[in-house]
Order: structure tokens, then sequence, then C-alpha cells
């Protein structure tokens, strides 16, 4: 049986996390040897009871367990720890993570805890396990992570089991911190950001190739700054879709995700990525606002022009998909600015628009315009806004129905048609907000929709309140649903439908376990991009 137990709740399975491996692959490292051997890692969702995951850590009887806590868990896991405590106070309860890296002084799950790490845990937590086994006691609860150089610390990667690649999104780094300041980011407190050793980072994304890995998410928050580590980052997975013929792959297993930032593309990057054949590669590219006055207020750099640059670059000279992150709430944005600001994204045409609301996170500078701002926060993870001087309640509200309707419509790719004339002409954010509002108004729904209720409620929409031609409608539906592949039969395509499988011949059906297997291949890897996006 392990003396330690290192475990967290992830938000779903397909996430392998990253922070855990760290912190087993340094056990020895930092904590002496044997400790590794004394130690496991355990993975949990946070849709699991909280008495099952305790169950399950009981029956490994050990002496330490050390828990993940980030902002998506930390109701679970506070429940986690309850039970603990109440069932077997002798364990000692050690926690890490970003969650409880600040304001441990005013949360619930910290005074239960035993020890309370923040910051970096690679040396510190190993450290303490030794402290807690061996002796001699540690007198501090709450112990501030030591940061070493990064060529002290062992790397993680080889703690993916083949389970991992074979199923999950693993998640790597080539650089730790961030040297900008963006003040609703936890980011914002690094002095800078630091780089592992280039050619000891390659040789360990070799190693996870040649196991087989094939679904890589790059977690560095500048992946593009340092030119010619990305240039050789980007040279290596495209050299491993590339033939003995000089040719790369039209429709390669791999896929690489990475956060860039918006207006810094060099040209040497640009010639990489024109390169990678579609479904291979997706970026992150965070513009958050386009409002001069909010970015300088949040302490936020960014050229807007040369980010609008970069990003009609990336649309249409290469086929990365591009989903692109806006921040609704941020201090002193208005909903005319936002919408502004939307409209001039959109038109840009990236992939996806990611449509977040500002949450304030423990320990971002976010927090001091709260007073001149009249910020007022969900006091409950994830701590979203709720209003402030420039946008009330009622408006959030609104907003929030918004993100939930465009992720369904827009960002799920299933209406391409359909949108073109649900946000033409005029304003996109105009067009959808009012679409929002009359979808919340007609079935007080923001989830469970049926493909084919949606269709039709696109139909009602369009024709009865946007006033467009019912054939045109039709037929933008039509295209649509026929894509999806779905085989039901919404109301208002039911004619169109009808005659259209009448004249299907049997011989063009393809084979039902055919049909099935193509399904499954497709959606995990549609799960792969979307976990990558949305962590």
């Amino acid at each position: 049986m392990p003396a330690i137990v290192i475990a967290t709740l992830n938000a779903k399975y397909i996430h392998a996390s990253l922070g855990l491996r760290c912190l087993l692959a340094n056990m020895d490292t930092h904590g002496g040897a044997g400790l590794r051997e004394r130690t496991q890692l355990r993975e949990f969702v946070i849709q699991q009871r909280p008495a099952q995951i305790v169950e399950d850590l009981l029956a490994l009887k050990p002496q330490v367990i050390g828990l993940g806590v980030y902002i998506w868990n930390v109701l679970e896991t506070t429940q986690v720890v309850r039970l603990l405590k109440a069932l077997r106070p002798d364990i000692r309860l050690v926690l890490g993570g970003p969650e409880v890296s600040h304001e441990t002084g005013e949360q619930e799950i910290c005074r239960l805890a035993d020890h309370v790490i923040t910051g970096w845990g690679d040396v510190s937590f190993p450290k303490l396990c030794r402290a807690l086994l061996d002796g001699p006691q540690p007198l501090m609860k709450v112990i501030a992570g030591e940061q070493p150089a990064l060529s002290e610390l062992a790397l993680p990667y080889g703690d993916y089991t083949d389970d991992d690649l074979a199923k999950r999104l693993l998640y790597v780094e080539a650089s730790r911190g961030c040297p900008f300041k963006c003040e609703f980011c936890l980011s914002a407190l690094d002095k800078t950001a630091w780089a592992f050793e280039l050619d000891r980072f390659m040789a360990e994304m070799a190693r996870l190739y040649e196991r087989g890995a094939r679904n890589f998410k790059f977690v560095d928050r500048t992946f593009n700054l340092k030119v010619d580590f990305s240039v050789r980052i980007l040279q290596f997975f495209l050299d491993r879709m590339t033939g003995d013929d000089g040719r790369v792959q039209a429709a390669p297993e791999l896929f690489v995700h990475f956060e860039v930032v918006p207006d810094s593309l060099h040209e040497r990057l640009k010639a990489l990525i024109a390169q990678f054949p579609a479904g291979s590669l997706q970026f992150e590219v965070g513009i958050q606002s386009f409002n001069p006055e909010v970015q300088q207020r949040i302490s936020r750099r960014q050229d807007n022009l040369k980010t609008a640059e970069n990003l009609r670059w990336l649309v249409s000279q290469s086929q990365a998909h591009v989903h692109a992150d806006l921040i609704f709430g941020l201090p002193g944005e208005t909903l005319a600015s936002f919408a502004e600001g939307f409209d001039r994204l959109h038109a840009l045409a990236p992939h996806e628009i990611q449509f977040g609301i500002l949450k304030r996170l423990r320990g971002t500078p976010i927090a001091r315009h709260s007073a001149d701002f009249a910020m007022v926060y969900d006091p409950q993870p994830p701590y979203t806004i709720l209003q402030n001087s420039t946008v009330d309640f009622a408006t959030l509200q609104r907003i929030q129905r918004f993100a939930r309707y465009w992720d369904m419509l827009a960002n799920s790719g299933r209406f391409g048609q359909t949108m073109r004339l649900l946000l033409t002409p005029g304003s996109a954010f105009g067009h959808f907000l009012n679409f929002s509002d009359w979808l919340w108004q007609t079935t007080g729904k923001t989830h469970e929709f049926a493909l084919e209720k949606l269709v039709d409620l696109l139909h009602e929409h369009l024709t009865a309140v946007r006033g467009l031609e019912g054939d045109a409608v039709r037929a933008a539906l039509l295209l649509d649903y026929r894509a999806s592949g779905a085989r039901g039969r919404p109301h208002c395509l039911a004619e169109l439908l009808g005659v259209e499988r009448t004249a299907l011949p049997a011989a063009g059906v393809k084979p039902r376990a055919e049909r099935q297997g193509r399904h499954v291949q497709q959606a995990h890897r549609s799960d792969i991009q979307k976990a990558a996006a949305a962590a």
C-alpha cells in the first residue's frame, strides 16, 4: 500500500493532470530516494460522488493524501476533504494548486487541511512528504512553494500511461510563467516566462510520440514569443506528418494545440504554420477586448491592428483551427463597446469565438477595480461577475444565455449555412442577442435542446421574427442538417427530407458497422479538440 496518494478531480476523464505527474516525477529528486515508490497517483472526475472518491482513497490506506485544487473542482474537493477528516483525522491532508495559493485564510478547505502549499509544488511537496513520514514534523501549516531553476526539475512525461496516450489529451509545457500583466489572469503575478532546456524537452516529446502519443496540448501562455523555440517545436510535429516522399499527410492522426500571443506572428512561424494540414493544428488566440481604454485599465498590452492582421492571415492563409477568446464584464466595458469588439472579431472569421464571462480568480490584480467600478462577483466558484457600474445584473444574465446559445449554435459548427442568415446584415452581435432573448422567452431553456428542435426554432425565428424568405431559410437548414448526419425529421424540413430519402438508392448506404466506427473516431477527435479549447 502507498504511504502517499496524490489525487485530483478533473473536469472530465479526457483531461490528464500534468500537475500530479510533475509531483510524482520529482518525489525522489526532491524528497529523497525511495519516496516515489511509496507514492501513488489517482485521478477522479467531478461528476463522481464524494463518498465514492473517499472510499477509493481510504482503501489505499495512505498516511498522506495530496490534493490538487482548482477553480473547477474546489467545491467537490471540499466535500471530499470534509469526509476524509471526519472518517480518518489521522491522515495528513496536503492541498496545492492555484485555487488555494491565495486567500487561504478565507477558505473552508484550507481550514480543514493539515498543510497548504502555495505556488509551485514540485520541490516543496516531496520535501513536506518526507518530513511528514520520517520527521522532523513541519511547524508551518501554509508553506510557500519553492521555485527552483527549471533545470533542477525532473520532467513528468514518462508518467503518462499507455492508456493516457491512447484515450486522453496530454498536457505538456515548454515554458512556465508569462511576461504580461493582464489583471484578470493569475499569470499576471509571474515576473517573467521561463523556458525548459529545449533539447531535453524535445527528447521527451520524441519519446511520447514513439510510444503512440498523438494529442498534445501546450499549456505555455506565450508559445510564440520565443521564435527559435516555437520554430523548432512546430518543425518537430510537421516532420512527423511528412512522408518519405516529402509530402505532408492530408489526414494526419496528430493534433497539437497552442495558446498564442495575437499580435506577434513572425514570418518564420507563418511559413511553418501554412504547411500543417487541416485538423492537425489548433490555436487559442486571446483577444479578450478590442477596447483600448479597457486594455489599458487592465494592464493588457495589445496591438489591435497587428492582432487583426495576424488573425486574418491565420484564417485565410493556413488550415489551423482558430479559437479566439473574448471576455465580457471587464471594468469599464459597456454592452455597446463589447458589441463593437465582438463584431470586429466576427468579421475576421475565426472558426470559434469563445465567449467568456469575467471571473475573479483568487489572487488576481483585477480585484483592485472592485470599488471604482462596483464589481460584484458570485461568492461561489467560479466567481463570475454579476454586475458592475456599466453592466447591470439583468444584462449579465442576458449575456450568460448568449454565451450558452453561441456555443450551442455557432461554435458547434452544426449551423454554418444558417448562421450566415442569422448574423447578417449589420451587427452579428445585435442579431444574435435578439435571437438569444427570443429563444429564452420562447423556451425558458438554455440546455437540453434536441438538434431537430433547434432546427425548427431557427426556422421560426428567421421566418416569423426576422421575416426572411422561407425557401432560403429551409435550404440553409437542410444543408446544415444533412451535413450533421442526423436521421431525424424536423417539422420545417419534413417535406424536403421525405422527398430526398425516397430518392436515395439503397446501394449508397454504408454498412452500419462502418458508419458507427467512423462516427466513434470522429467523435473522439472532436472531444479532443473541444477539451483542448476548454481547458
